[in-house]
């Protein structure tokens, strides 16, 4: 169950993402990827690969490019860093930036917030 206060869902607890996976949510309509880090961070972008058109990108692998966290769709490989959004390899293709979601993260329950466009 989705509770709403002042345009911040609460999507799940803490103990519910498994850390360096994702996990999909709707947020006010919109299907976000959340992904829990090493160190409990919280990072949300948009669920909606943008190269193949499926809401697949909480499938996707995490991992790190320099001290750069990133997500890379499960797809066709693309390569975003997870806290801008910004498309840092777009294997070959016009480079396409993800929408990300504000998180935070309050007794144990995680909220997101309304999409950051870049």
């Amino acid at each position: 169950m989705n509770a709403t206060t002042d345009r911040w869902t609460r999507v799940c607890s803490l103990p519910d993402l498994v850390p360096e996976r994702g996990a999909a949510a709707l947020v006010d309509g919109v299907q976000v990827a959340l992904f829990r880090l090493e160190d409990d961070t919280v990072l949300a972008v948009q669920q909606h690969d943008p190269f193949s058109g499926a809401n697949v990108l909480c499938r996707g692998l995490v991992g790190s490019v320099g001290d750069v966290t990133v997500l890379s769709s499960p797809m066709f490989k693309q390569v975003w860093s997870l806290r801008t959004g910004e498309c840092l390899d777009a294997g070959g293709k016009e480079p396409q930036d993800l929408a990300t979601f504000p998180v935070r993260v309050d007794g144990g329950d995680v909220f997101v917030g309304p999409a950051v466009v870049r």
